[in-house]
């Protein structure tokens, strides 16, 4: 009998024969890995582990994984931050290994991709229409309206094609209008039994599969939703796997971050003006109005105490919105047209309601124990101005991941950057863990944690570090330009785009410049340009995608570009030997997140710098020197122009985050190293 615990190999045969099948070689940090997921698997204790690019990490997680459910018969959720990553897993890597596995394990295991509902086409808005919301300044330009009928009407024809409804697969995509257009949130949702093209349902069907599957693939943002609401979105299971868990707190973070705004109060109230008295909705209406005249006289950025104009507009919206739920009345039985609009208009108010009984709320403790921070943003000078918004997000998402993902379910967090520093407290702390009651495991050539008190009040959890097959030492510089002044405010200095020249004349191309703004990447671009003899891409003169794949096809070209390059990159070969980083990566002084945690981790005595922009550096420095070692034959030399990361007090945290490259502070042997592979490469 398959499912028979005896009958089944154990996980290091299983991971043998998968890797002879797809035509792979055995690492001894992926044996690791899979093994001590084993561990975690049968003990119930939670796993932190970093795997280095090359170790073949998602067979590690997949094969235990794939082994657990078909031996017990339930379902295992993995949770990616990229769509990248989900494609890879569900197009290539579980096909493979579902095929490999299937004589060992006596039946092919199964698995499933499962998304947000409005990710999915919805048939009974395709068959209804879409509410008139003109809710986009685009709608009422005529060339924006007539683009979005033509993809609408697209989207009519494919909804016959399409056996998913996943707005995934369809090539070439959409505007994100017209996609609102055929499909709806959550809240919007009728529901199966009330729907009556329920039984069709895309996202329903999708759900239907995944809780048939052995494997979910899923992301971080669904993973948040299942965890912040009170209804289940995902199958029931208890091991999920976090892939990419380097991002896990920023994507929940953004999930729990609510906005307000005037046009949502227009649209609440139009949706419901034709169900209840217009008077109730006319309160609704004018409580928007003065909310937009209160907004116009403030500043943008972090509030620290609620202006009091602006605490008796919400609250009047507050109170408004509330009538009209009031008014909307519970769910009753009526035709299905009333019954859509009766749903649509109780969504947009509940949003409306709870984020402004969340604004208010926010500021009722002192900084150090508030649970939310509270900004607005006002765009109205940018060349794409919108209205302004009222955002609200959780200063921690530690405590909602540990009582929602921790205490649920076995959990397996991984990525290649997860020890910041040499240890794994700093990011466990943001997860919600107890300091480690264990020491990491060490492997050649990787920092190692010390052994941390026993915190028994909170999840037992290990870490682990299995290193990377890649030798950094001798494959890789990391040049820190110590004579350098340190940057300023005023863009890029004479003597850093010198020094930026050097090392691309040196390296013959094969660049890639990571900077910390656009505005940076651009004046290296425009400035360089005539000073090189190679070609420079700037991200944003084409597709981020399109630039990449020129980049690799010319191995004289180089790539200047800002944030989604540091993590988004995978180029081996010699087109890439230099990466270029030209200050260090520290949150915005005015991000009104990361500086409202800085200020509640002081106020509790806390390092706010090192817990939050140090953290936040380390973690993007590392990011973007990975992308350097994409193979195990490449070489190549990461230069920081930033003197900081060799004169300051924290560049040892920063250092020991970043793969253990051979260090100098020589210009001339990092140009020399360059010289020799540009001579290597064309030989």
């Amino acid at each position: 009998m398959p499912g028979d615990v005896s009958t089944l190999p154990s996980v290091r045969d299983l991971l043998a024969h998968a890797v002879e099948a797809v035509g792979g070689a055995e690492r001894e940090g992926q044996v690791q890995m899979a093994e001590a997921v084993d561990k975690s698997i049968r003990t119930g204790e939670h796993l932190a582990v970093q795997a280095g690019t090359g170790t073949g990490k998602s067979l590690a997680y997949l094969v235990p994984a794939i082994r657990h459910a078909v031996e017990t018969e339930a379902t295992v959720v993995v949770s990616t931050a990229t769509i990248a990553l989900q494609r890879q897993l569900v197009d290539r890597d579980l096909p493979r290994l579902a095929r490999a596995l299937k004589k060992p394990l006596g039946r092919e295991p199964t698995f499933a991709i499962l998304k947000g509902r409005r990710n999915y086409l919805c048939l009974h808005r395709v068959h209804t229409g879409a509410p008139e919301e003109p809710e986009d300044a685009g709608l009422f330009d005529p060339f924006a309206v007539s683009r979005i009928g033509r993809e609408v009407k697209r989207l009519h024809e494919w909804s016959s094609d399409t056996e998913t409804g996943d707005r995934d697969e369809l090539v070439p995509g959409v505007m994100e209008q017209a996609w609102r257009q055929v499909s709806v949130t959550a809240r919007e949702c009728l529901g199966v039994a009330r729907c009556p093209v329920g039984t069709d349902c895309f996202a329903e069907r999708a759900r239907g599969e995944a809780g048939r599957a052995d494997v979910v693939v899923t992301n971080h943002a669904l993973l948040a939703i299942d965890a912040l609401q009170e209804y289940q979105v995902l199958p029931e299971h208890e091991l999920v796997i976090i892939d990419e868990a380097h991002e896990l707190v920023d994507r929940v973070t953004s999930v729990a971050t609510s906005e307000l705004t005037t046009s949502m109060i227009s649209a609440a109230t139009r949706r419901c003006g034709r169900l209840i008295d217009a008077d109730i909705a006319d309160r609704l209406l004018e409580a928007g109005d003065g909310l937009a005249l209160v907004l116009d006289d403030l500043p943008s950025g972090r509030m620290d105490t609620l202006p009091t104009p602006l605490g008796g507009a919400v609250t009047v919206v507050r109170d408004a919105a509330h009538a009209c739920l009031t008014a909307l009345g519970s769910e009753r039985k009526e035709d299905v047209e009333e019954a859509t609009a009766r749903k649509l208009a109780r969504s947009l108010l509940d949003e409306v309601h709870d984020t402004s009984v969340r604004l208010l709320d926010a500021f009722d403790e002192d900084q150090a124990h508030r649970p939310d921070v509270v900004w607005l943003s006002n765009n109205q000078y940018s060349s794409s101005p919108r209205p302004p918004a009222l955002h609200v997000a959780p200063l921690s998402v530690g405590g909602l991941l540990r009582e929602r993902v921790f205490k649920r379910s076995t959990t397996v967090l991984t990525s290649a950057t997860l020890a910041l520093g040499g240890a794994f407290d700093t990011l466990a702390r943001q997860w919600g863990l107890p300091p480690s009651p264990k020491p990491t495991v060490k492997s050649e050539g990787t920092a190692t944690d010390k052994p941390a008190p026993a915190d028994n009040d909170g999840p037992r959890w290990s870490g682990l570090d299995v290193g990377s097959p890649f030798d950094y030492r001798k494959h890789g510089i990391l040049y820190v330009a110590k004579q350098l002044p340190p940057p300023g405010r005023d863009g890029l200095a004479e003597r850093t785009l010198d020094e930026i020249a050097e090392l691309i004349d040196a390296a013959g191309g094969r660049t890639l410049g990571l900077f910390s703004s656009m505005r940076a990447a651009k004046q290296a671009t425009e400035e360089l340009r005539d000073r090189v003899r190679h070609p420079i891409l700037c991200q944003g003169d084409d597709s981020t995608s399109l630039l990449v794949g020129k980049f690799a096809d010319d191995e004289r070209t180089c790539l200047f570009g800002t944030l989604s390059l540091w993590q988004g990159v995978d180029v081996p070969g010699p087109a890439l030997q230099l990466v270029i980083i030209d200050r260090l990566p520290f949150p915005r002084p005015d991000d009104p997140v990361s500086s409202a945690r800085q200020r509640a981790i002081e106020a509790r005595g806390g390092n706010g710098f090192l817990t939050v922009a140090a953290t936040h550096a380390a973690l993007l420095l590392a990011q973007g020197t990975g992308r350097l070692h994409r193979s195990v034959s490449d070489k190549g030399v990461v230069a920081v122009l930033d003197s900081r990361l060799a004169t300051a007090r924290y560049g040892g945290f920063l250092r020991a985050s970043l793969p253990p490259l051979w260090p100098t502070q020589d210009p001339k042997v990092a140009r020399d190293a360059l010289r020799r592979l540009d001579a290597a490469a064309q030989s």
